[in-house]
């Protein structure tokens, strides 16, 4: 968690691909990550590398995500959870609870 909290503000192309590669692994654990790295995702555009005040809010925003998403935690091994399982004819789903 330390890296994406200290992660510096990019300076151009491939250090903010570089965090959004990041960022972007775990993005389907995150609520609404395309809305929050949308700011971040136009700077990539031909000629759009301009950092605003939105990039530095969507990226603090991101980081705040990243860091605080319950999905990323361990699970407290000391108290009962549930595991649900679907499957089908392609895969097998689950999720602890």
């Amino acid at each position: 968690m330390a890296a994406i909290e200290q992660w510096p503000t990019p300076k151009n192309f491939n250090a903010l691909r570089g965090f959004l590669g990041l960022t972007g692994y775990y993005r389907r654990f995150i609520q609404d990550y395309g809305k929050i790295a949308r700011p971040l995702t136009q700077l990539l555009k031909k000629g759009g590398f301009g950092w605003t005040d939105e990039s530095t809010r969507a990226m603090d925003k991101l980081k705040r995500a990243m860091t605080y998403a319950p999905v990323l935690i361990l699970p407290g091994f000391n108290v009962p959870f549930c595991i649900e399982c679907d499957a089908s004819g392609k895969g097998i789903g689950v999720v602890l609870s």
